[in-house]
């Protein structure tokens, strides 16, 4: 079994600089970031969501940005990309159906399989419930510098496909 220690330890021999100590405490550092920055996303996807409809669960809101990015898409689809139980994925499914925002129709070649997408006053809710938000990431991140913003980029999309970033 891995623990955070022995990871730690297998990746300091890789690492070009620092000590395992400085390693431990910088992947720390990160972790605590990843934190605060998911807090922030948490904080808004709530906003959002009682945006949308009074009352909504902001994982209700995310099956629903999940489907208007999707196009269509089945539940069970929607379960897999959020790596989420095919239940609760339903019943949110069901209460967005039930407020209108999305629609199941019979996939044309499959007509045993429903496809998901969100009908036009889905789609108004999720821009009024969106519309503060716009352009904010745009707005702090002004000042960067536009290599900062490429090299960040790059640097969370290694991270998140478990590559490692060129140096």
């Amino acid at each position: 079994m891995t623990t955070p220690d022995s990871v730690d330890a297998a990746a300091a021999p890789a690492a070009s600089t620092g000590t395992p100590d400085a390693r431990r405490e910088a992947v720390r550092g990160l972790e605590g970031a990843f934190s605060e920055l998911m807090g922030e996303f948490r904080r808004v996807y709530a906003q959002a969501a009682e945006a949308v409809s009074p009352g909504m669960l902001p994982g209700t809101f995310k099956v629903l940005s999940l489907i208007q990015r999707s196009g269509s898409i089945t539940v069970s689809g929607l379960a897999e990309r959020m790596a989420a139980d095919k239940g609760q994925v339903s019943r949110s499914v069901t209460e967005l159906e039930e407020l209108g925002f999305v629609e199941r129709v019979a996939d044309a070649a499959d007509g045993r399989i429903k496809l998901i997408s969100v009908t036009p006053l889905g789609l108004s809710r999720l821009d009024v419930a969106r519309l503060p938000y716009e352009g904010r990431l745009h707005d702090v991140l002004l000042d960067w510098p536009v290599e900062t913003i490429e090299q960040l980029t790059a640097l969370l999309h290694a991270l998140a496909v478990g590559e490692t970033p060129e140096a």
